[in-house]
């Protein structure tokens, strides 16, 4: 049984990897550095669910550039200034996305949880008018490792249990992950959550990880979608050991 939603933000919540990849851009310039839409989309070697840190740490690293703690701090901050000021008026919410999300509130809690920067999510989840759904927002500076790890899904899971302490706890295998990429489909399941993956950033075959795949918000029906959950959960029973 479902009990809580955790939705990714730049790439599911709001069409923002196009200002994302933007921004890095615009900071690599001065070093003569690209990166290409192909190689950000890709869903085997892209940025796609990497936190900022750690695309600047891959994209340098190939392009055989030595740098330290310090300078990658330095351009995640730069990156982060560049960012907000296009999504000010760039953040925009993918079709269906809002009807999905308010049904989703009215019946489970929501947490996000994002690689962006806390100052960017906020900036993003205001502009896109939906801040005020989620009770939390866990962000790249509240796990040391992103998300294709399971570390950012469990600390939203710790945040669910205080902020809903008077409640009977909330385990992990009843939260359900709403994701757009395979690095964070892969950290959810670590931490013993479920997937529903949207095919927003990359193509529907390379999410095929998750329990639940969909084309679009456009396509996805809560009710459907807890539906074939259940479905899903019976179907292991029957053919479990």
């Amino acid at each position: 049984m479902i009990r809580a939603f955790i939705f990714d933000l730049d790439g599911t919540l709001a069409n923002t990897e196009p200002l994302h990849l933007a921004a890095f851009n615009a900071v690599f310039r001065d070093r003569g550095i690209e990166i290409s839409e192909a190689d950000y989309f890709n869903p085997t070697s892209g940025f796609i669910g990497l936190n900022d840190r750690d695309c600047f740490i891959t994209a340098l690293a190939r392009h055989g550039i030595r740098t330290d703690a310090d300078e990658i701090a330095a351009l995640v901050a730069t990156k982060s200034r560049t960012f907000q000021t296009m999504a000010a008026e760039g953040a925009k919410l993918f079709p269906g996305e809002e009807r999905f999300v308010r049904s989703a509130a009215e019946r489970f809690p929501l947490v996000v949880v994002t690689g962006a920067l806390r100052a960017d999510a906020e900036a993003t989840l205001r502009g896109i008018g939906l801040r005020d759904l989620f009770l939390d927002v866990v962000a790249a500076e509240d796990a040391e490792r992103g998300k294709n790890a399971p570390e950012p899904f469990i600390t939203a899971l710790g945040r669910l249990g205080y902020i809903l302490r008077d409640r009977d706890p909330i385990q992990a295998g009843e939260c359900l992950a709403v994701e757009d990429s395979p690095y964070a489909i892969e950290g959810a399941h670590h931490a013993g959550m479920k997937a529903l993956a949207i095919a927003h950033t990359v193509r529907a075959e390379a999410l095929s990880a998750a329990e639940i795949v969909r084309p679009s918000m456009r396509d996805a029906d809560l009710d459907e979608i807890l539906r074939a959950l259940a479905r899903t959960e019976e179907a292991g029973r029957i053919g479990g050991p």
